[in-house]
């Protein structure tokens, strides 16, 4: 069933979900506080949007036009019907497509900025796929992988232009080679750990196409404290 809600944190808009699929989480809140946008950004690629999340906290720090790609129909739907409800029509473009085939007839060098929360696991025998088909594309890297992702960021960022993720720790290492490998240098990376003295279970990680050498580190996000209640990082999300 479609339902309108609340975004959380930001007075005035409203996101339809759908309550038998995924809604938006913890990561499509932090990945947009996390991205670098100046004031000479003017174009934003939103890939695998899902139901809009990202975009529409995007449209509350940027007058960049905002193009936001999904695959799948359904969920794309609640995109296109959230962008309206808010009116947001002129800033953010939704458009039902494969990326890996609709970067294809994109020019190249375009955008200053794509961001995306992709799926975080692979796909091998041990994989559990007998799920909804909506839950098996935004889990497993079916529909996309992190070679397809910086391979396709490759082509469609402008020399200088940045691609923020939020990803696995674990595969930290693996990211940082594909990176490089298509000639985008991480510049900054912040692990979200689900409380103090717990591992890391969430890790943002930004890079620049053709940039210069020079890691930042950021200070660490905690996001329970040990009572169990929202940190004072997280709770200034939910404003």
């Amino acid at each position: 069933m479609n339902v309108l809600n609340d975004l959380v944190g930001y007075k005035n808009l409203k996101i339809y979900q759908n309550t038998d699929m995924f809604k938006f989480s913890l990561d499509s809140v932090l990945l947009p506080n996390f991205v670098t946008i100046s004031a000479r950004t003017k174009k934003i690629l939103d890939i695998g949007c899902g139901n809009a999340p990202i975009s529409l906290i995007l449209t509350t720090k940027t007058k960049a036009h905002i193009t936001a790609v999904e695959i799948q129909k359904e969920v794309c739907e609640l995109a296109k019907k959230t962008v309206e409800y808010n009116k947001l029509e002129n800033q953010i473009t939704v458009i039902n497509d494969d990326i890996n085939n609709l970067y294809k007839k994109l020019e190249s060098d375009v955008y200053d900025v794509i961001i995306c929360n992709p799926p975080y696991f692979k796909v091998n025998s041990n994989s559990k796929l007998n799920e909804k088909e909506y839950k098996v594309i935004a889990r497993h890297e079916l529909s996309l992988n992190l070679e397809n992702l910086f391979k396709i960021s490759r082509k469609l960022l402008k020399n200088n232009g940045v691609i923020a993720i939020v990803h696995r720790p674990e595969r930290l290492v693996e990211i940082i080679e594909i990176m490089k490998k298509n000639n985008i240098e991480p510049k900054k990376i912040q692990f979200v750990y689900p409380k103090k003295n717990i591992d890391a279970n969430i890790l943002l990680i930004e890079g620049r196409k053709k940039g210069k050498p020079g890691l930042k580190i950021l200070p660490p996000i905690y996001v329970h404290e040990e009572s169990g209640e929202y940190t004072q990082n997280i709770k200034k999300y939910f404003e």
